[in-house]
């Protein structure tokens, strides 16, 4: 018998994932449609990769085999073609789902978990497609510490947050937008349980008068906001009954995660979910009484009553109700969720240090680029792509099927697929998005550009965020005055 077979057709059994594929409103514009073809958030490469390839694996390591995967409707036939492609590497059974959306018109978490509560028949695990975890993060350490609070307290969820990534000095400009500001959170170290997010109705609160009433009830307190949510929850099924009784609530991290934190020691909130949350089929399963023989627990632990679970002979349940808490600390490999153009940067900038200098290395390809080409060792360079003489390419990634001409100087760039670089053009510290064409001689400095964007040969433009829309009615704009001069002079 093939035991590792069997672990892994349990964990199958036991969980499913659901994956939230968002517009990506705060990668604009690099997420931005190109004509009327869209352009996926999950499907934005990373160094060469789609984002969405990251999380699959991490989800397939783990053993679990069904995905939920929810998308906008105008998203399906771009993830469809995708998961259904020679690209994907995954062998997961992806139940691609979509619902009505546009990007400006956003539906929250929450109400995506409750349309589609019916597809979701065991516990779950809720993530993001954004987030990228490092090989000393696997999946199956969340599972596993989810298992053990469940069985043994009665702990109805498990978050993951990460250290906070400190990108390098100057790495992209202001003007791109501001990054994620810090999230305050509160936990017990003693038991791993998350007791206090803040959210925008907190920010007004003394945050050491909230450590103080929290140390009350639990022995080892401690708050930072040197973390960040991941955006990985793993759920008993009860969580999205829970949502169905709270139905004015609309973001899972914003609302419901921080109200989910204080049934844990509000008797009244105890008292009206507390049922609903942890059911009695819930308790007649628990293994709390094996576990709480068990020598991996401190009697420290037990005499706290935190791993124990709670009861007030008042009608409360007898379960903690715990959310439970993993840190991930920096030192212990780079994890990072790509929600912004800051992050994103920054996850390609870490992926070129790995790389070592990472070419096409189909001999088909290689000869595509030319010999006098200097390309530093801490750059990649995708199929297909064309380098001609006499460019220098340094601390970059360069998409597929890209046209580079002859003296091009690329320094610390990212370039989507079929981009186009004429002769001579100067690129510094850009992301152009895919079958973005520069002109010859032309210069950009910290730019960023949506897909399908044109730059005029001879331009010069610096830390900008360049859409298709402002170069359509330049465009515009110059024909207009073109005609205006024609009409004058006939006058």
């Amino acid at each position: 018998m093939d035991l590792e077979t069997v672990k892994q057709d349990l964990v199958s059994r036991e969980f499913r994932a659901v994956v939230l594929a968002g517009f990506g409103n705060e990668l604009q514009p690099l997420t931005g449609d190109y004509g009327d073809e869209p352009s996926p958030k999950a499907l934005l490469p990373v160094a060469n990769r789609p984002m969405i390839e990251y999380l699959l694996s991490w989800i397939e390591q783990s053993g679990i085999k069904d995905v939920l995967l929810i998308c906008p409707a105008i998203h399906r036939p771009a993830l469809y073609h995708h998961i259904h492609s020679d690209v994907s590497s995954s062998n997961l059974n992806v139940d691609l789902q979509t619902y009505d959306e546009t990007i400006d018109s956003g539906v929250g978490t929450c109400e995506l978990l409750r349309h589609f509560a019916h597809r979701v028949q065991e516990d779950f695990v809720l993530l993001s497609c954004d987030f990228i975890a490092p090989p000393s993060l696997p999946l199956s350490t969340l599972l596993n510490q989810f298992r053990a609070d469940s069985g043994s307290n009665g702990s109805i969820a498990t978050t993951c947050w990460y250290a906070t990534n400190k990108p390098e000095k100057a790495s992209s400009p202001d003007e791109w937008g501001p990054s994620a500001p810090p999230t305050s959170i509160v936990w017990d170290d003693a038991s791993s349980t998350l007791l206090h997010i803040d959210t925008a109705d907190d920010l007004d609160q003394n945050s050491e008068e909230l450590e103080l009433r929290m140390s009350l009830l639990y022995p080892k307190v401690r708050l930072s906001s040197n973390f960040q949510d991941s955006h990985v929850y793993i759920c008993r099924h009860s969580i999205l009954d829970a949502l169905a009784q709270k139905q004015h609530l609309d973001s899972f991290r914003e609302e419901f995660l921080p109200w989910l934190c204080k049934v844990q020691y509000q008797k009244l909130k105890r008292r009206k979910y507390g049922h609903i949350l942890y059911p009695e089929t819930y308790a007649q399963s628990s293994q709390t009484t094996a576990l709480l023989h068990s020598t991996l627990l401190t009697l420290n632990a037990v005499d706290n009553n935190v791993l124990s679970p709670v009861s007030d002979n008042e009608g409360d349940v007898t379960a903690s109700l715990k959310v439970g808490i993993v840190l991930h600390r920096a030192d212990a490999g780079f994890a990072i969720r790509v929600h912004d153009l800051h992050s994103y940067v920054e996850v390609n900038r870490r992926s070129l240090a790995a790389a070592n200098y990472a070419l096409p290395t189909d001999p088909k390809n290689r000869a595509l680029i030319d010999q006098k080409a200097q390309i530093s060792a801490d750059t990649i360079i995708g199929d297909s792509t064309k380098v001609s003489e006499r460019t220098t390419i340094k601390k970059s990634i360069i998409g597929r099927h890209c046209i580079i001409g002859k003296t091009v100087k690329i320094v610390g760039c990212i370039l989507l697929d079929h981009c186009v670089i004429e002769d001579g053009a100067k690129i510094d510290g850009s992301v152009l998005g895919k079958n973005t064409k520069i002109g010859s001689k032309a210069e950009l400095t910290r730019c960023v550009t949506q897909a399908g964007y044109e730059v005029s040969a001879g331009d010069v433009v610096k830390n900008e965020r360049l859409e298709t829309s402002d170069w359509t009615a330049a465009a515009g704009m110059s024909e207009n005055d073109d005609e205006t001069g024609e009409n004058e002079s006939d006058a």
